[in-house]
């Protein structure tokens, strides 16, 4: 069945007012494990005020929109010490590529935040985790994503995804979200 498109903006519509009601949350955690993420998926959590744009655009008022969601890229992706992309990680970042580059002009700014285990000492693992966050940057403006609406971010062992066990390997990784909150 297919709804008729006024049908799916007014279902567009309830949804967002539905979750405007909803209580004002820190941008929530998506862990992409092994998986290659759906592009619209992808779109709708790392720019959700846009459904709100095309309600407006069509004559509609938006009352809010789900948070931005972080997406943590993937457990255990990266080798000790190293900032090479694995191949798995390259499959998913084509798809981030995808979405970025439909933004291109939009001045919207998306932080990738690398991340280390505690393995090695603080500094270390400070550059280290620079350097993974700046070659998915690299890999996203090589596949046509613009630089300028990129922030390659590196926290070092700070923020470990495994809270019990600082040098376990998921805490090795890069995750994607907005920089700033939609206004």
């Amino acid at each position: 069945m297919t709804l008729h498109p006024l049908s799916a903006l007014r279902a567009s519509a309830l949804t967002l007012a539905l979750a405007a009601l909803l209580p004002a949350q820190a941008q929530e955690a998506v862990d992409m494990g092994q998986t290659v993420p759906d592009a619209k998926a992808v779109a709708e959590g790392l720019f959700p005020e846009d459904a709100c744009e095309q309600l407006k655009a069509a004559g509609f008022k938006c009352m809010g929109f789900k948070p931005a969601v972080r997406y943590s890229l993937p457990a255990s992706s990266f080798k000790l010490g190293s900032a090479e992309l694995p191949d798995t990680l390259k499959k998913q970042l084509e798809v981030f590529a995808e979405v970025l580059k439909s933004k291109k002009g939009s001045g919207k700014v998306v932080r990738i935040e690398g991340h280390a285990d505690a393995s090695g000492a603080a500094a270390a693992n400070l550059t280290l985790s620079q350097k993974r966050a700046e070659a998915v940057r690299d890999f996203l403006v090589e596949l046509g994503a613009e630089a300028a609406m990129l922030n390659p971010v590196g926290v070092g062992a700070n923020v470990p995804k495994n809270n019990k066990d600082p040098f376990a390997p998921e805490n090795r990784r890069v995750e994607i979200g907005r920089a700033t909150p939609p206004s």
